[in-house]
């Protein structure tokens, strides 16, 4: 009986996420004892601020608070993330009607292209790029027309090759600054070149921004332009710039119309988290200058400095001023394969680290590393991999 049963036809469009492969892999090699450093997954491996602790806890005990919630979120949670937008990015937004809490981008990601895109529409994804704007656009039915980000050019948007081509059909364009795997800069004049250019030609740039705390001390977002919420989408996290990775927690802001479109998806799919992850989350967006600078500066740049020297040894060259929670290098000429690199230094050093071709054409010849890892972990498979080349 199982065997006259088919998926459906757009499975055939995407493969299994590759770290949930990979994974997988890595899973088994350590359950044979060989002990693998992963510098892989952009998982911050330190704990939220502990009055985010300290709230979920005090919450988590009061018996009223078990119950279904809003979608759109508490409004002690949106009024949160409105004030978090007008301290660090000095953008004023109405809670009630210019903010949605998410559960993360991918979900985002799946709610706007539903809100904006119908099946045989173009979306514009930038190569490389997060995997997801690609799977998601697939499954949906959505046409995917890529547009390249290249080192000479600090990882930007080439603008004239943009104008080059046909944009009648292109509903939706992915960003995603400061870039990820890049670790390209977010710009104002590429967000100001951004806003015109879909003001233009009629396009909605969703702007994904989960890095721009990380290794970096200038907070930027597309939001910040005049006229930006007229026409673009930004998503922020919770995972990376508040160690929050596991409690799920975003956002999408932009004018009320749109807003309201996601929502009206939204609502359809899933109901609103656990009262006290959205209480514990209104209290993190409090945390102060100084825990930022801690954890989102400090602890990476000490821990990137390993991650340098382990570019040095594999031969890869890499942007210093790159910025976030990854090292992006390129890998040496006399390397024909950038799997060959990464394949061995996983099963000869016992080390995990990233092929960039999963990013898309324009990261074949590069590798990144994850700086969500200990300094004595980094440490250890930099004396790792020094045997092995």
């Amino acid at each position: 009986m199982i065997s006259k049963i088919q998926p459906a036809d757009r499975l055939s469009l995407v493969q299994e996420y590759y770290f949930s492969r990979k994974l997988k892999e890595v899973a088994q090699m350590n359950a044979e004892g060989k002990d693998i450093i992963s510098l892989a997954i952009g998982s911050p491996d330190m704990p939220p601020s502990q009055q985010t602790i300290d709230k979920l806890c005090e919450v988590a005990h009061q018996p009223n608070a078990h119950g279904y919630q809003p979608t759109q979120g508490t409004p002690e949670l949106r009024e949160a993330m409105a004030g978090f937008y007008k301290r660090w990015y000095n953008v004023d937004l109405d809670a009630k009607s210019e903010l949605l809490p998410l559960i993360g981008s991918k979900e985002g990601i799946l709610h706007v292209t539903l809100a904006f895109v119908n099946p045989g529409d173009e979306v514009l994804v930038p190569n490389p790029g997060y995997p997801t704007y690609t799977s998601l656009s697939k499954i949906l039915g959505a046409k995917i027309v890529n547009y390249d980000l290249r080192e000479d050019n600090g990882w930007q948007p080439d603008f004239d090759e943009l104008e080059k081509m046909d944009l009648s059909r292109v509903k939706l364009m992915w960003t995603n600054y400061p870039n990820m795997p890049t670790g390209g800069r977010a710009q104002r004049a590429t967000y100001e070149r951004l806003v015109k250019f879909a003001q233009e030609h009629g396009i909605v740039v969703v702007n994904d921004n989960p890095y721009s705390f990380i290794l970096s001390e200038e907070h930027l977002s597309i939001l910040q332009v005049p006229g930006a919420k007229d026409c673009c989408i930004e998503f922020n996290s919770m995972s990376k710039s508040h160690n929050m990775p596991g409690w799920r927690v975003g956002l999408c802001a932009s004018n009320a119309q749109f807003i309201q479109w996601i929502l009206k998806v939204q609502s359809n799919i899933e109901s609103g988290t656990f009262r006290g992850i959205q209480l514990a989350a209104a209290e993190a967006y409090k945390n102060d200058e100084a825990w930022h600078r801690e954890f989102n500066i400090e602890t990476y740049a000490r821990r990137r400095q390993w991650a340098e020297q382990i570019m040095d040894v594999l031969g890869c060259t890499y942007d210093k001023n790159q910025v976030g929670m990854f090292l992006w290098g390129k890998i040496p000429a006399d390397i024909q394969n950038v799997e060959d690199l990464t394949e061995r230094v996983l099963h000869e050093a016992r080390v995990f680290i990233t092929p960039g071709f999963i990013f898309g054409s324009n990261g074949e010849r590069y590798i990144r590393i994850s700086l969500c890892a200990k300094e004595e972990k980094i440490q250890q498979a930099l004396e790792r991999i020094k045997k092995i080349i």
